[in-house]
């Protein structure tokens, strides 16, 4: 009887860690608690003492969509308790605002500054208690699978390289199956010695997942031993799957061209377009409703710096979808004629030619807000890859293999890559975030762009790979 318990909860074509569902659900309970508990602390001030539904569950909800912007559900947050209870401090904060905004607008969810006040120091409290509980029980081997990993040769060898603690929390490795034909690349000591059948191995040590990483499926491939554990339960999955389900990008030194074409996703239908538009044209208009003031700021900021005279937009040309070339606009960050000798350059960290407001403007994130226009022409999309320049294109499109499928969706502001990997500097970002985008490609869908919106809140509020 296998021990783990099945976390693979499949949401929208998306795999969700089960242990952060639970912790979710346990927090909105804690949440409740503390404005139970408030209200009953704010009686004597209050003279009120019953519990109010509406006013409760609209902070419990702002907490959960705060802390979740705030990357505390994400599986692969590697902050320390002390980082994670901040994050989860300042959301039961965010939580709390947006929820008295909310209640501006709907009285009925109104209730009084001591409630209030009580309810988020309780909130505080309860979230403290559930976090560290819920740490342990992640930690733990509970909600891990067991899996055994057949091959033992270099594709094989990728399962080791997830050494974080963060990338091992859904998965236990009981070891590796020695094929013939495969060069040994892992330790020695991590290669189950047998003379068992593959299904009796996985009876013995309990597995619930064979990953196949064979070098050389052409020879000593265990169709009908792999059938029989199929057949008995335990999970099948081939190494580029593995690899994209626990990690949240595609390995292209591990994919071929049949994986890509038979695989699932990939998918765009008349519903995901009209679905991307109205959420692209809805995140706009909210946007540049909160941004308009900020933009003008910025307006007045780099006039006074650059004077009057100056350029406050930067246009500049990029490749969007099917490989189509538009006019990207931002607020210029650099000093004019920062590419004076005309060839196409990264940003660098600390880069001479970013000016002190610019500086600002990048670390969080105002200079794109002009891109906003792009989304409202239909160029761009708030959520999809970042649009490259084309001369860029054309070099990585030469290294690096697959690189023009990222042009099969629109471009986007925000995206998968640029939350899970720093701002790219050189070829081999490129091909790292290359990795993360056929991710976004092969994924995307109305669920996956809500959360990475969300958890761009993140990104801008930690300057996470700004330069």
């Amino acid at each position: 009887m296998q021990d783990a318990i099945d976390m693979k909860l499949r949401i929208f074509g998306h795999y969700i860690f089960f242990p952060l569902v639970l912790l979710g659900f346990a927090e909105l309970i804690a949440v409740l608690a503390a404005c139970w508990l408030g209200t009953k602390f704010a009686e004597p001030l209050t003279g009120h003492g019953q519990f109010m539904w509406g006013p409760s569950a609209t902070l419990a909800a702002c907490v959960f969509a705060s802390m979740t912007a705030l990357g505390l559900y994400n599986k692969r947050q590697r902050d320390r308790l002390n980082g994670t209870m901040l994050r989860a401090v300042l959301g039961v904060f965010v939580g709390g605002v947006v929820a008295r905004v909310v209640a501006l607008f709907w009285s009925d969810l109104w209730s009084p500054v001591s409630i209030m006040a009580g309810s988020m120091v309780m909130a505080c409290a309860f979230l403290l208690l559930t976090r560290v509980a819920g740490q342990r029980v992640m930690d733990g081997n509970a909600f891990r699978r067991r899996i055994l990993v057949l091959g033992s040769g270099r594709f094989a060898a990728r399962v080791l390289h997830l050494r974080r603690r963060a990338d091992q929390r859904a998965f236990k490795l009981i070891g590796f199956i020695a094929v013939q034909g495969d060069n040994t690349a892992v330790p020695i000591n991590n290669i189950i010695k047998h003379q068992a059948s593959l299904m009796e191995l996985t009876r013995l040590h309990r597995i619930d997942e064979i990953v196949i990483a064979i070098d050389d499926r052409r020879r000593n491939y265990p169709v009908r031993e792999l059938l029989n554990c199929r057949l008995a339960g335990v999970e099948i999955s081939e190494l580029a799957t593995f690899l994209e389900r626990e990690t949240g990008k595609v390995f292209l030194d591990i994919v071929n061209p049949s994986w890509i074409i038979l695989g699932a996703g990939f998918r765009c239908n008349w519903l995901r377009r009209a679905s991307v538009r109205t959420v692209d044209i809805f995140a706009s208009f909210i946007i540049l409703l909160i941004g308009l003031p900020f933009m003008v700021l910025v307006v007045l900021a780099i006039k006074l710096e650059d004077g009057f005279a100056a350029p406050v937009m930067y246009v500049q040309e990029r490749v969007g979808q099917g490989g189509l070339l538009f006019k990207v606009f931002k607020f210029r960050s650099m000093h004019l004629n920062a590419e004076g000798a005309g060839e196409a350059l990264w940003a660098q960290a600390n880069d001479s030619r970013v000016t002190r407001v610019g500086a600002v403007i990048r670390k969080t994130r105002l200079d794109e807000l002009p891109q906003l226009l792009n989304v409202f022409a239909g160029k761009m999309s708030f959520v999809g890859p970042r649009p490259e320049r084309p001369s860029f294109v054309v070099r990585l499109s030469e290294k690096i293999p697959y690189y023009p499928e990222r042009h099969s969706v629109k471009p986007g502001i925000t995206g998968w890559a640029q939350l899970c990997y720093p701002y790219g500097a050189s070829d081999q970002d490129a091909f790292e975030k290359l990795q993360y985008d056929l991710f976004y490609v092969k994924n995307h869908g109305l669920f996956f762009d809500l959360m990475i919106l969300l958890q761009t809140v993140e990104v801008i509020v930690f300057g996470k790979g700004a330069r």
